[in-house]
């Protein structure tokens, strides 16, 4: 999304302390795309946290009358790091066990689910030595059985986590599905290579380890392999369970499944475009928050879909030669993945993966009709493309684990009434710069106008009615890093009150 900027009328704030108005510094430029007469008005602004944001910025030489910068560097290091051949190896490796099918071998040495498994935990636990054990690498599974699994059956996810340094129970997650199959869906035996659905899901999800284990986070990076998602999403809704017991804020996973084909059946070969695909309404949404959302607006505004454009954005800052097309659907025309149980568990997730789907090459045996090559085998893999999504789940993870965390409790205002006021939760954290505003008109698919406006509580936007216009706030952080937008009421919220209530009794101790 591209912002342009426009100076409009220089404005005066007035900060309120103890029921004593004190003068406020000019309001820095508004930021939008279109008119230059929209009058904006700060409420509630404390002289504490003004004082406090001066120090914050001065120790860090920035101007307090300036906004901090929407730019990490660090990030176009990541956007370059990750390596095709390396891409491609362990897509080989995966591909080598011939079979990765959920009710294959789990002994095997050689051959069968378990012995990927095995070669994953082992792979994650080479990265974690190689910073200093900076990951712990666990096995989260159980045993089911349902239409796909006639009998009971282990699946088990691999996951090694990343704790952050200042908000460890703050979550972001990129995922990978383990298990390959053929046309047959209960072929456990067949030749099942897996290549690009979804061995460069996997791939990509332990080069995304290589790559951010050199780093540090304030808030906890999780990367996953799933098993069970061809017999029913198995895995997705194993790791949401336990995500859920242990209290984990997840703020977004990243569902990679197929990021590797660039020919599509359709006869478009391109290797810069990516899908994320998202959900717009909240299918955990409850009947109460429906009948709310019925009114206020919000169906294309669930925290999944702002997570979506707040992907794409980073893309446009940071990635050279990708478009992200932004499908608003929950996944591809009646069909489904592993971000879907997460959704379900109210966890904010999209689908990322490649634009041109070639179905010869998905759910298929091995074989040649009609001159027809079938069959998901490493040569319709482009590693170089693997790699750029994979550079694109990397500076979303970053970002989003460097940045303050999406603020809660956001609501709004202003019916009947000229001006629109938003409110949310202010985060006393010493990584939070302050808030920024962000709308856009209702038949906009992304957010057009923005505003910074301090670390504060609330914003009046004056002369705005609050019918004409769709509105979200984002926290800034002082290292260049904004959250995702976060849509007012429980329609965009990107973690339960529950969750709200743990983080912040957490926090206090």
């Amino acid at each position: 999304m591209t912002i342009k900027a426009s100076i409009g009328k220089t404005l005066v704030f007035t900060a309120i302390s103890a029921g004593t108005a004190h003068a406020a510094p000019p309001a820095t430029p508004l930021h939008h795309a279109g008119s230059s007469h929209t009058l904006l008005s700060q409420n509630a602004l404390s002289q504490s946290a003004l004082n406090q944001s001066e120090l914050n910025q001065s120790a860090l030489g920035q101007s307090p009358y300036a906004a901090p910068s929407q730019e990490d560097l660090r990030l176009y290091e990541i956007a370059g790091a990750p390596q095709p051949a390396r891409i491609l190896q362990d897509i080989q490796t995966l591909v080598n066990f011939g079979t990765r099918h959920t009710l294959s071998s789990q002994t095997d040495k050689d051959r069968g689910i378990g012995a990927a498994r095995n070669w994953i935990k082992a792979e994650f636990e080479r990265i974690s030595a190689a910073c200093d054990h900076c990951l712990e690498v666990i096995e989260v599974g159980d045993t089911v059985s349902g239409k796909r699994i006639p009998e009971p059956t282990r699946v088990v996810n691999i996951i090694a986590i990343q704790r952050g340094t200042l908000d460890p129970n703050r979550v972001v997650m990129m995922s990978g599905d383990i298990d390959s199959r053929v046309s047959d869906v209960m072929d456990a035996s067949s030749f099942s290579p897996g290549a690009n659905d979804n061995a460069s899901g996997v791939a990509g999800a332990l080069e995304a380890a290589r790559v951010l284990s050199q780093y540090q986070f304030g808030g906890t990076i999780v990367y996953a392999a799933l098993s069970g998602e061809e017999q029913g999403l198995y895995g997705g809704a194993g790791l949401a369970d336990f995500a859920k017991k242990q209290g984990w804020q997840v703020e977004a996973v990243l569902n990679n499944d197929m990021i590797g084909n660039i020919e599509g059946i359709n006869g478009v070969v391109s290797n810069h475009t990516v899908r994320v695909f998202s959900e717009g309404v909240r299918i955990a949404e409850t009947q109460a928050e429906a009948k709310e959302r019925y009114f206020s607006g919000g169906e294309n505004d669930s925290a999944s879909r702002n997570l979506a454009r707040h992907i794409k954005q980073l893309a446009d800052q940071y990635m050279t030669n990708l478009d992200v097309q932004l499908i608003y659907r929950l996944d591809r025309f009646g069909r489904g993945g592993h971000h879907l149980p997460f959704n379900k568990a109210g966890f904010p997730a999209v689908r990322v993966m490649e634009t041109n789907e070639n179905y010869n090459r998905q759910h298929q045996d091995i074989r040649t009709d009609n001159g027809i090559a079938y069959g998901d085998v490493i040569e319709g893999v482009d590693e170089a493309f693997a790699a750029k999504l994979t550079a694109l789940n990397a500076i979303s993870l970053a970002s989003m684990a460097w940045a303050p965390a999406p603020p809660t409790q956001v609501s709004i205002s202003g019916q009947v009434s000229a001006d629109t006021q938003l409110s949310w939760q202010a985060d006393a954290t010493a990584e939070v710069a302050g808030y920024r505003i962000y709308w856009r008109k209702t038949t906009e698919a992304e957010w057009s106008h923005s505003r910074y406006v301090g670390k504060v509580n609330s914003f009046t936007l004056s002369n705005m009615v609050i019918d004409n216009y769709l509105y979200g706030v984002a926290a800034v952080g002082f290292n260049g890093n904004t959250s995702p937008v976060v849509f007012p009421g429980a329609a965009g919220a990107f973690f339960n009150p529950a969750s709200d209530a743990e983080s912040n009794a957490a926090k206090s101790h």
